[in-house]
């Protein structure tokens, strides 16, 4: 291993969380959520040579992080629209949520019907950051910010509703 492999991986290691915690929302099946950290961890070592250090690093992580999983989901939702399977499988799994584990992965999966920029909206409010921190990190106003978090909650609300009666 090279020094700037050991680097990179000691960089990376406090903000592993980030990559695990996107792919969960970009992604309900564990195979795509490995395909995506593989392709984020690929993103990062590509461009870790771009890094001015004019951000703090998680900053930085979060960007490349949420681009390439944006890129990701386009491509992923492009194949699922091609198959009938998937409506399928949402009608038998919401069927299926009966306790807390279940529930969470209801909450998970509904992030499956969020555009892009929700998505990165809703990643963001769970990991504790700020609007002001949201707005940062997607180039938008934190008026901007405050209102689309609230639009995309109250669709999260919609959609676990909408397929079953539960209080998440």
């Amino acid at each position: 291993m090279t020094s700037k492999q050991k680097e990179f991986l000691e960089a990376i290691e406090p903000h592993k969380g980030i990559i695990f915690k996107i792919s969960k929302v970009y992604c309900d099946d564990i195979n795509d959520q490995e395909d995506l950290r593989q392709e984020i961890l690929y993103q990062l070592w590509s461009s870790i040579d771009s890094f001015r250090n004019q951000s703090q690093l998680s900053t930085w992580i979060y960007r490349v992080a949420l681009n390439t999983a944006i890129l990701y989901f386009k491509k992923q939702k492009k194949e699922v629209e091609k198959s009938g399977e998937y409506l399928k499988w949402q009608e038998k799994y919401i069927e299926e949520v009966d306790n807390f584990d279940d529930k969470l992965k209801l909450l998970y999966h509904s992030f499956q019907h969020l555009d892009k920029i929700e998505k990165a909206i809703i990643f963001m409010y769970l990991e504790d950051k700020s609007q002001k921190e949201i707005a940062q990190t997607l180039g938008i106003s934190e008026v901007n910010a405050r209102v689309k978090l609230h639009r995309t909650k109250e669709k999260i609300k919609s959609i676990i509703f909408k397929n079953k009666d539960y209080e998440i």
